[in-house]
């Protein structure tokens, strides 16, 4: 098989949109012409240009952009639903709350399993309906759970990845416990039991092509962001057990006289043949993965990092450095589940790795966080910690954000850390990282009608600019009047943005912004669903 190279549409020329200059200054001529009509002053192109040089981002500023995401585990009931049975209301309640409670904290994403076991959170033709809602394999739950959270996640403006597990079949070693039309049984061959559990076997073509039908399933009928996978391939090694796959190699080894590097070449087509499937189907959805933290050893591969433990190169048989190098992936997000100064795996060792690694190849670095570990012995017992690695994280320009496992541990055991967290680093919204090469372009500016102080804040009402179309728009606030001379320094310091806001399909969309008191003045942009960025709007200023 030849691996499918990258063929995502081409990022548009230099020029052919309107985008946020680098400097933090938002403020292009026609954001200026439209100030100064606003405000009855006059306005020159080379007046206009000159000021851009005066607006500098505070070096002390947050980042702008960054992935602020958790995962919402379903297997076994990890996170949602939290048990098995519950009424269509009631799962619906939870998850609701779980996407509220994002909010607060100040994510911008979820990654919501969809797939944990060979089933389904929607009503798929390939498998059945997942156990984990109902308690029965193959029962309906009386509504369609993947079109409810997408639909609740994107009404909250959170991106919405589906995180899928490929291989897992079940969390038991027993067929006959599988609904009786389930492909498994039906395919027996496909299948094998490893440390009291079922698998595909990733070697058999049939069962890979299979289980990357049935995944795109929910990408061909469900407006995803983004298609997720977790560490989970080959299974991980249980002491004594060897994997059942001799006769597998032997049937469809082909050229290959290492069974190592056949299992890693089947784990690379199944990534290939995702990111293949996707881009065909629909190319602005990202394809990321979250594997196990180490790659290899330094010991092992020199290429490797400073760290002694667990590689997912040789013990899951997943090269996730190559898949970073071949550009299957849009994101990598790392499992990096260890403290600062951790000898056997330290989280500064392996940030900067990763780093390294991605560097010059247009995939993204998200770092996975360990909330699950905060309260443990040691370093975790100090809350600090995930704070800590935020501020790690800062010096190192390559890491695009961090996703934190899972919801429940950042409601419970680790309530007090993401406090700290959200105090430290999350205090103002953060607008998702751009990949250019994924297409779509910025909007025109919106535009900004009323503006009312009430009770509950500053009421703005916001009109939609012709053209490309608008998927949210981002609100700022600043003290005082407007700046006479039409420059809107300042709207690359997310400290000056008060929200984020999914657009009105077909009609104006209403934004209460936080009143501060006093005399403000509010800019509005409009972003694609790519996150590209437009000029700001006329601004609109509250006495």
């Amino acid at each position: 098989m030849a691996y499918p190279n990258r063929s995502r549409p081409a990022p548009r020329a230099a020029g052919a949109r309107t985008s946020i200059p680098r400097t933090g200054a938002l403020c292009g001529a026609f954001a200026a012409a439209v100030a100064a009509s606003l405000l009855h002053m006059p306005t020159a192109v080379a007046e206009v240009q000159e000021q851009d040089d005066t607006c500098v981002v505070d070096p002390q500023a947050p980042p702008k952009r960054q992935m602020r995401a958790e995962w919402i585990s379903s297997v076994v009931n990890i996170d949602w639903p939290s048990e098995q049975g519950l009424t269509p209301a009631a799962q619906q309640a939870e998850l609701t709350d779980l996407y509220d409670r994002a909010k607060e904290d100040g994510l911008n994403a979820v990654f919501v399993q969809i797939r944990p076991t060979a089933d389904a959170f929607w009503p798929s033709p390939h498998e059945p309906w997942s156990e984990w809602l109902t308690g029965r394999q193959g029962q309906d739950p009386g509504y369609d759970p993947l079109e409810f959270a997408v639909e609740e996640a994107h009404a909250r403006n959170l991106e919405f990845h589906g995180w899928f597990n490929p291989y897992r079949v079940a969390m038991h070693d027993d067929p006959s416990r599988l609904v009786a039309d389930h492909p498994a049984r039906q395919n027996p061959d496909w299948v094998f039991s490893y440390g009291g559990k079922l698998y595909y076997d990733p070697g058999i073509p049939e069962a890979r092509e299979f289980v990357i039908e049935a995944m795109m399933d929910a990408v061909e009928n469900y407006d995803l962001d983004g298609v997720h996978f977790d560490d989970y391939f080959y299974p991980y090694p249980v002491s004594g057990a060897a994997i059942p796959d001799r006769d597998t190699f032997a049937e469809h080894g082909g050229d290959f006289s290492d069974i190592e590097d056949w299992r890693r070449d089947n784990v690379n087509r199944m990534v290939a043949g995702m990111d293949e499937a996707i881009n065909a189907v629909k190319p602005h959805v990202k394809f990321g993965i979250s594997p196990f933290g180490i790659w290899r050893n330094a010991s092992s591969d020199p290429a490797g990092s400073a760290t002694n433990g667990l590689e997912s190169y040789s013990a899951l048989y997943a090269d996730s450095r190559a898949w970073v190098r071949e550009g299957w992936v849009d994101y990598i997000n790392p499992q990096v589940y260890w403290e600062i100064g951790l000898p056997v795996a330290d989280y500064a060792v392996l940030v900067p790795w990763w780093e390294r690694v991605t560097e010059g190849t247009g995939v993204h670095l998200y770092i996975g966080q360990a909330a699950y570990k905060v309260g443990n012995a040691g370093a975790w017992s100090d809350p600090q910690e995930l704070a800590r690695h935020l501020e790690f994280n800062r010096a190192h320009p390559g890491v695009h954000g961090d996703v934190y496992f899972s919801a429940t541990s950042l409601r419970t055991n680790a309530r007090t850390a993401m406090d700290a967290v959200v105090e430290q680093h999350y205090s103002r919204p953060a607008l998702i990282p751009v990949k250019e090469d994924l297409g779509g372009g910025a909007p025109m500016p919106p535009k900004v009608g009323a503006a009312e102080r009430g009770d509950d804040g500053v009421r703005l009402t916001i009109r939609q600019g012709r053209g490309q179309e608008t998927a949210y728009y981002a609100v700022y606030a600043f003290d005082g009047a407007p700046d006479r001379s039409g420059v809107v320094c300042g709207i690359e310091d997310p400290r000056a943005m008060v929200g984020t806001v999914r657009a009105a399909e077909g009609g104006e969309t209403v934004f209460i912004a936080p009143d501060g008191g006093g005399a403000r003045t509010y800019y509005v942009t409009a972003l694609d669903r790519l996150h590209h960025e437009s000029a700001p709007s006329n601004p609109r200023y509250v006495p």
